[in-house]
C-alpha cells in the first residue's frame, strides 16, 4: 500500500492510493485519531494504558499547518496548536479514509 498523492485541502487531506482508491479525511477525524502516546495512550509492561495530560481543544487544534513524510510508511502532521507527535502509518490513514473506526497502532 502506497500513497500516490496527498493534498492539503481547506477541510482535510485528500489521498489517492496506488490501487486507485481515494480518501478524504477531515481535520477533526484526523486529529482526534492522533496515534501519539499522549493522545492515544501508551501501554506498560503489564498492559495498563496510560495517557498524557489532556489538552484543551480549540480551533487551532484542528488547523493543519503542514505534513512531512516519515520514511515510506507514515506521515507526521503539524497542527497550529504546535502538536506534532503523532506518526500516522499508511495503514491508519487508509483505515481513517475508509470510514472504519480508528484504533491506535
Amino acid at each position: 500500500m502506497k500513497i500516490d498523492e496527498i493534498v492539503h485541502l481547506p477541510v482535510g487531506v485528500a489521498i489517492r492510493w496506488d490501487d486507485g482508491e481515494e480518501s478524504l479525511i477531515d481535520f477533526h477525524k484526523l486529529r482526534d485519531a492522533c496515534p501519539c502516546a499522549n493522545c492515544s495512550g501508551e501501554s506498560d509492561l503489564f498492559g495498563h494504558k496510560t495517557f498524557g495530560v489532556p489538552t484543551l481543544k480549540t480551533d487551532k487544534t484542528y488547523e493543519l499547518k503542514s505534513f512531512l513524510w516519515v520514511g515510506h510508511y507514515a506521515i507526521q502532521f503539524y497542527w497550529a496548536d504546535r502538536h506534532d507527535a503523532g506518526i500516522y502509518t499508511l495503514q491508519l490513514l487508509r483505515k481513517l479514509g475508509s470510514g472504519e473506526e480508528s484504533e491506535s497502532e
